[in-house]
């Protein structure tokens, strides 16, 4: 078998460009004893990985020049000498950026995916780390309770999506930011209280206050930047903040200056927490019986954009960052 995959050529500067992608064909070899082959079905791009093509300490190691990038995957078994695996058996894992491969389950992380009536792809968006994410950053990290009012940023995003359903479901007031009527009409439709379209506002900071006149209690920030700016001046007394990304800032070439009212944050005796999902594991199995029930109730809905084929990985990722992806952004294999 052989087998396309994606190998980062350069590190970017700023906005990653196509040319610093390589597509390679490679030969995948049957497996050996305790060995299964894979091929991917669908492959996932995600914000974080732009921080992996840069050379520097994180809490993932950066990818490697000249080799096969890695990222979500979920695929089907074609051969296994592994008799926890089957052909026909759908998996996930994290060797995306590439058609198949050989590997032993331990090497590859392989997990059987019980899919509950849910398309495969769902386990890369709602059902799998964007999903969990949302599940964590709004549950444990911003302690949201009954009543409160959440404030969510790229609010139509694969995480966000699912943070102002999550929100709702347990009884918040959702205020949500998206760029254009589109996705604000989305959010609208999912049933977000109050939608900001950051593109279309001057003034973030008035654009919430109208929102919000009595304040946030929690803030769940996929940007930073700015609506981390508005989302401090908005904050009543101990508001929690799940510090998920900071999408505004992944391609600067330099570093951007603070938040210019961080000191709010001392006499408000607001929380800030950063997160990183994998530290949160624990929390799978009650976040897939909660995302079952809710989707079986029709409490929780997704949007995703898919693009076809390995050679389109780059440009989907791309899109991250142009804002010219709705939803979960994945790429079809």
């Amino acid at each position: 078998m052989q087998s396309r995959e994606i190998h980062l050529k350069t590190r970017p500067v700023g906005l990653p460009k196509a040319g610093d992608f390589d597509i390679v064909t490679v030969d995948v070899p049957a497996p050996g004893a305790g060995e299964v082959q894979v091929r991917n079905l669908f492959m996932s791009v995600d914000p974080y990985m732009r921080g992996r093509m840069t050379d520097r300490e994180s809490y993932v190691p950066p990818f490697e020049l000249g080799k096969v990038m890695q990222g979500g995957a979920v695929g089907e078994v074609t051969a296994s000498n592994d008799p926890n695996f089957k052909p026909g058996d759908l998996v996930s894992t994290m060797l995306g950026w590439r058609e198949a491969f050989t590997s032993t389950p331990a090497a590859a992380a392989l997990q059987k995916i019980e899919t509950h009536g849910l398309p495969p792809q769902a386990f890369l968006g709602a059902a799998g780390m964007p999903g969990l994410t949302a599940y964590v950053g709004l549950l444990k990290i911003g302690l949201m309770k009954e009543g409160e009012t959440v404030f969510v940023s790229a609010a139509a995003g694969a995480v966000g999506q699912i943070v102002c359903q999550i929100a709702k479901i347990k009884g918040g007031v959702v205020i949500g930011s998206a760029g254009g009527p589109d996705k604000c009409a989305y959010l609208k439709q999912i049933g977000v209280d109050h939608v900001i379209d950051y593109k279309a506002e001057k003034d973030l900071t008035a654009a919430l206050a109208k929102a919000a006149p009595k304040g946030i209690d929690v803030y769940f920030d996929n940007v930073g930047g700015d609506h981390l700016e508005a989302a401090l001046n908005a904050a009543r007394p101990f508001a929690r903040f799940a510090l998920c990304g900071a999408i505004a800032q992944y391609n600067d070439a330099t570093p951007p200056p603070g938040p210019s009212n961080l000191m709010l944050a001392v006499g408000k005796q607001l929380r800030l927490e950063g997160f990183i999902v994998s530290s949160h594991f624990d929390m799978l199995p009650a976040f897939v019986k909660d995302v079952a029930e809710w989707v079986q109730a029709g409490k929780l809905t997704w949007r995703e954009t898919i693009d076809e084929g390995i050679e389109n990985a780059p440009g989907a990722f791309l899109k991250l960052f142009t804002g010219d992806n709705f939803g979960k952004m994945l790429v079809k294999l």
